[in-house]
Protein backbone atom coordinates (compact mmCIF):
# COMPACT_ATOMS: atom_id res chain seq x y z
CA UNK A 1 0.00 0.00 0.00
CA UNK A 2 1.42 3.13 -0.92
CA UNK A 3 0.49 6.16 1.68
CA UNK A 4 0.97 9.84 1.72
CA UNK A 5 1.20 10.91 5.32
CA UNK A 6 0.23 15.18 5.56
CA UNK A 7 1.54 16.26 8.78
CA UNK A 8 3.09 19.27 10.37
CA UNK A 9 4.34 18.18 13.54
CA UNK A 10 7.89 16.06 13.54
CA UNK A 11 6.62 13.78 16.74
CA UNK A 12 2.91 13.23 15.44
CA UNK A 13 5.10 12.07 11.52
CA UNK A 14 7.61 10.04 13.37
CA UNK A 15 4.58 8.37 15.78
CA UNK A 16 2.48 7.85 12.55
CA UNK A 17 4.56 6.15 10.73
CA UNK A 18 5.99 4.33 13.39
CA UNK A 19 2.50 2.70 13.72
CA UNK A 20 1.81 1.87 9.98
CA UNK A 21 5.27 0.57 10.18
CA UNK A 22 4.58 -1.93 13.06
CA UNK A 23 0.99 -3.16 11.82
CA UNK A 24 2.35 -3.79 7.93
CA UNK A 25 6.04 -3.01 7.68
CA UNK A 26 4.93 -3.53 3.31
CA UNK A 27 3.20 -0.52 3.68
CA UNK A 28 5.52 2.28 1.31
CA UNK A 29 5.45 5.80 2.70
CA UNK A 30 5.68 7.92 -0.83
CA UNK A 31 5.92 11.42 0.63
CA UNK A 32 5.63 13.72 4.08
CA UNK A 33 4.28 16.80 3.17
CA UNK A 34 4.18 19.43 5.77
CA UNK A 35 1.64 22.50 4.82
CA UNK A 36 -0.88 22.91 2.30
CA UNK A 37 1.30 24.31 -0.29
CA UNK A 38 3.62 21.36 -0.06
CA UNK A 39 0.59 19.15 -0.38
CA UNK A 40 -0.84 20.76 -3.31
CA UNK A 41 2.40 21.13 -5.20
CA UNK A 42 3.09 17.18 -4.90
CA UNK A 43 -0.24 15.90 -5.70
CA UNK A 44 -0.12 17.98 -8.58
CA UNK A 45 2.99 16.12 -9.87
CA UNK A 46 3.19 12.97 -8.56
CA UNK A 47 0.85 10.01 -9.15
CA UNK A 48 -2.12 9.64 -6.34
CA UNK A 49 -0.98 7.43 -3.52
CA UNK A 50 -3.26 4.41 -2.78
CA UNK A 51 -4.35 5.87 1.04
CA UNK A 52 -3.63 9.59 2.53
CA UNK A 53 -3.34 10.19 6.28
CA UNK A 54 -3.86 14.24 6.77
CA UNK A 55 -3.50 16.17 9.81
CA UNK A 56 -6.14 18.92 9.84
CA UNK A 57 -4.46 21.91 11.45
CA UNK A 58 -1.55 22.24 8.93
CA UNK A 59 1.49 25.21 9.52
CA UNK A 60 -0.03 27.39 7.01
CA UNK A 61 -3.94 26.42 7.41
CA UNK A 62 -6.84 24.70 7.13
CA UNK A 63 -6.30 20.97 5.11
CA UNK A 64 -9.55 21.85 3.96
CA UNK A 65 -7.74 24.20 1.74
CA UNK A 66 -6.19 21.43 0.06
CA UNK A 67 -9.75 20.33 -1.92
CA UNK A 68 -10.85 23.01 -3.57
CA UNK A 69 -7.16 23.82 -4.91
CA UNK A 70 -6.17 20.18 -6.33
CA UNK A 71 -8.43 16.77 -7.23
CA UNK A 72 -7.87 14.23 -4.35
CA UNK A 73 -8.41 10.83 -5.84
CA UNK A 74 -7.65 8.99 -2.88
CA UNK A 75 -9.13 8.62 0.58
CA UNK A 76 -8.48 10.50 3.12
CA UNK A 77 -7.92 9.07 7.01
CA UNK A 78 -7.93 12.65 8.73
CA UNK A 79 -6.04 12.68 12.25
CA UNK A 80 -5.85 16.11 14.38
CA UNK A 81 -5.45 16.72 18.03
CA UNK A 82 -8.33 18.45 18.19
CA UNK A 83 -12.19 17.32 18.88
CA UNK A 84 -14.20 20.12 17.82
CA UNK A 85 -15.25 18.95 15.03
CA UNK A 86 -18.66 17.15 14.16
CA UNK A 87 -17.04 13.38 14.34
CA UNK A 88 -20.10 12.18 12.31
CA UNK A 89 -19.46 14.66 9.52
CA UNK A 90 -16.02 13.66 9.02
CA UNK A 91 -16.99 10.30 8.91
CA UNK A 92 -19.75 10.19 6.10
CA UNK A 93 -16.77 12.00 3.94
CA UNK A 94 -13.34 10.21 5.01
CA UNK A 95 -12.98 6.80 5.64
CA UNK A 96 -11.98 7.34 9.46
CA UNK A 97 -10.98 10.27 12.11
CA UNK A 98 -8.48 9.80 14.61
CA UNK A 99 -7.57 11.66 17.40
CA UNK A 100 -4.50 12.21 18.56
CA UNK A 101 -2.13 10.64 20.07
CA UNK A 102 -3.47 8.11 17.83
CA UNK A 103 -3.95 4.38 19.00
CA UNK A 104 -2.25 1.16 17.08
CA UNK A 105 -5.91 -0.54 17.54
CA UNK A 106 -7.95 2.58 15.86
CA UNK A 107 -5.34 2.79 12.84
CA UNK A 108 -5.55 -1.53 12.26
CA UNK A 109 -9.23 -0.40 12.29
CA UNK A 110 -9.09 2.73 9.90
CA UNK A 111 -7.07 0.22 7.91
CA UNK A 112 -8.90 -2.82 7.89
CA UNK A 113 -11.64 -0.37 6.86
CA UNK A 114 -9.84 0.19 3.48
CA UNK A 115 -8.90 -2.81 2.69
CA UNK A 116 -12.71 -4.05 2.76
CA UNK A 117 -13.53 -1.56 0.11
CA UNK A 118 -14.32 -2.64 -2.78
CA UNK A 119 -14.28 -0.12 -6.12
CA UNK A 120 -17.50 1.09 -6.22
CA UNK A 121 -16.84 2.21 -2.36
CA UNK A 122 -14.17 4.01 -3.38
CA UNK A 123 -16.04 5.96 -6.47
CA UNK A 124 -19.05 7.14 -3.89
CA UNK A 125 -16.29 7.71 -1.72
CA UNK A 126 -14.77 10.57 -3.58
CA UNK A 127 -17.71 11.75 -5.06
CA UNK A 128 -18.84 13.02 -1.76
CA UNK A 129 -14.81 13.78 -1.08
CA UNK A 130 -15.36 16.61 -3.64
CA UNK A 131 -17.89 18.69 -2.07
CA UNK A 132 -16.18 18.24 1.24
CA UNK A 133 -17.07 21.59 3.42
CA UNK A 134 -17.22 20.49 6.95
CA UNK A 135 -19.45 22.82 9.57
CA UNK A 136 -20.77 25.36 6.90
CA UNK A 137 -17.00 26.67 6.15
CA UNK A 138 -15.84 27.66 2.73
CA UNK A 139 -12.26 28.93 1.99
CA UNK A 140 -12.04 32.33 1.53
CA UNK A 141 -8.99 31.99 -0.74
CA UNK A 142 -7.89 29.69 -3.81
CA UNK A 143 -4.01 28.52 -4.56
CA UNK A 144 -3.90 28.53 -8.75
CA UNK A 145 -0.73 26.46 -9.93
CA UNK A 146 1.32 28.50 -12.02
CA UNK A 147 4.34 26.94 -13.35
CA UNK A 148 6.30 26.22 -10.01
CA UNK A 149 4.08 28.65 -8.10
CA UNK A 150 1.14 28.38 -6.69
CA UNK A 151 -0.96 31.76 -6.61
CA UNK A 152 -3.57 32.70 -3.57
CA UNK A 153 -6.22 34.41 -4.42
CA UNK A 154 -9.29 35.75 -2.59
CA UNK A 155 -12.61 34.12 -4.02
CA UNK A 156 -14.01 37.72 -3.55
CA UNK A 157 -11.80 38.95 -6.28
CA UNK A 158 -13.24 36.12 -8.62
CA UNK A 159 -15.60 37.38 -11.54
CA UNK A 160 -16.70 33.74 -12.93
CA UNK A 161 -15.11 30.14 -13.54
CA UNK A 162 -15.29 29.46 -17.08
CA UNK A 163 -15.15 25.76 -18.65
CA UNK A 164 -14.88 24.70 -22.14
CA UNK A 165 -13.40 21.90 -23.55
CA UNK A 166 -11.78 20.01 -20.81
CA UNK A 167 -10.19 23.51 -20.25
CA UNK A 168 -11.17 25.52 -17.00
CA UNK A 169 -10.53 29.41 -16.19
CA UNK A 170 -10.55 31.88 -13.65
CA UNK A 171 -11.58 35.08 -14.36
CA UNK A 172 -10.41 37.83 -11.73
CA UNK A 173 -12.19 41.56 -11.49
CA UNK A 174 -9.17 42.92 -12.57
CA UNK A 175 -8.88 41.55 -15.74
CA UNK A 176 -6.01 38.84 -15.25
CA UNK A 177 -6.87 35.27 -16.21
CA UNK A 178 -5.69 31.55 -14.70
CA UNK A 179 -5.63 28.12 -16.01
CA UNK A 180 -7.38 25.83 -13.18
CA UNK A 181 -7.20 22.48 -13.40
CA UNK A 182 -10.17 21.08 -11.69
CA UNK A 183 -13.92 20.59 -12.90
CA UNK A 184 -16.68 23.20 -12.83
CA UNK A 185 -18.72 21.10 -10.87
CA UNK A 186 -15.38 20.42 -8.29
CA UNK A 187 -15.46 23.66 -7.69
CA UNK A 188 -18.86 24.77 -7.35
CA UNK A 189 -19.08 22.33 -4.71
CA UNK A 190 -16.45 23.47 -2.70
CA UNK A 191 -17.71 27.36 -2.91
CA UNK A 192 -20.47 29.24 -0.61
CA UNK A 193 -24.08 29.51 -2.50
CA UNK A 194 -24.59 32.79 -1.63
CA UNK A 195 -21.34 34.36 -3.32
CA UNK A 196 -21.49 32.21 -6.44
CA UNK A 197 -23.74 30.46 -9.04
CA UNK A 198 -23.63 28.08 -11.30
CA UNK A 199 -24.91 29.89 -14.14
CA UNK A 200 -24.88 27.39 -17.14
CA UNK A 201 -22.90 24.44 -17.86
CA UNK A 202 -19.51 26.63 -18.89
CA UNK A 203 -19.63 29.21 -16.09
CA UNK A 204 -20.34 29.96 -12.50
CA UNK A 205 -20.36 33.53 -11.50
CA UNK A 206 -20.03 35.79 -8.47
CA UNK A 207 -22.68 37.75 -7.05
CA UNK A 208 -20.74 40.60 -6.49
CA UNK A 209 -19.47 40.64 -10.28
CA UNK A 210 -22.38 40.73 -12.11
CA UNK A 211 -23.44 44.43 -13.07
CA UNK A 212 -26.20 44.06 -15.66
CA UNK A 213 -28.84 41.61 -16.51
CA UNK A 214 -31.69 41.53 -19.87
CA UNK A 215 -34.69 39.69 -20.40
CA UNK A 216 -34.42 38.07 -23.90
CA UNK A 217 -37.15 37.11 -25.71
CA UNK A 218 -36.92 33.71 -25.29
CA UNK A 219 -37.00 34.64 -21.51
CA UNK A 220 -33.55 33.62 -21.21
CA UNK A 221 -31.39 36.21 -18.99
CA UNK A 222 -28.14 37.86 -20.70
CA UNK A 223 -25.59 38.33 -17.23
CA UNK A 224 -23.07 40.92 -18.44
CA UNK A 225 -20.03 40.64 -15.46
CA UNK A 226 -17.64 43.14 -14.43
CA UNK A 227 -15.14 41.44 -16.60
CA UNK A 228 -14.38 40.73 -20.47
CA UNK A 229 -15.81 36.98 -20.58
CA UNK A 230 -14.73 34.60 -23.57
CA UNK A 231 -18.38 33.88 -24.44
CA UNK A 232 -22.14 35.48 -23.28
CA UNK A 233 -23.29 34.08 -20.20
CA UNK A 234 -26.96 33.17 -20.41
CA UNK A 235 -29.72 31.73 -17.72
CA UNK A 236 -32.33 29.59 -18.97
CA UNK A 237 -35.44 30.27 -19.14
CA UNK A 238 -35.95 27.19 -16.69
CA UNK A 239 -33.29 28.30 -14.05
CA UNK A 240 -34.31 32.28 -14.32
CA UNK A 241 -36.17 32.18 -11.29
CA UNK A 242 -33.85 30.57 -9.05
CA UNK A 243 -31.23 32.78 -10.69
CA UNK A 244 -33.08 35.85 -9.68
CA UNK A 245 -33.84 34.85 -6.06
CA UNK A 246 -30.56 34.13 -5.75
CA UNK A 247 -29.07 37.18 -6.46
CA UNK A 248 -31.87 39.42 -4.51
CA UNK A 249 -31.94 37.19 -1.29
CA UNK A 250 -27.98 37.33 -0.90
Amino acid sequence: MKVLIVEDETAAFENLKSILMEIDPSIELLEHTESVVQTIRWLNSHPAPELIFMDIHLSDGSAFNIFPAVTVETPVVFTTAYDEYALDAFKVNSIDYLLKPIEPDEMRRALDKFRRWEHQDVLDYLSRLSSLNPGGRYPEKILIPVNNDLIPVDVRNISCFYGSSGDTRILLKDGRMYHYGKALENIYASLSPQLFFRANKQYIVARDSIRNITVWFDKRLHVTMDTDVPERIYVSKNRAAQFKKWLTDG
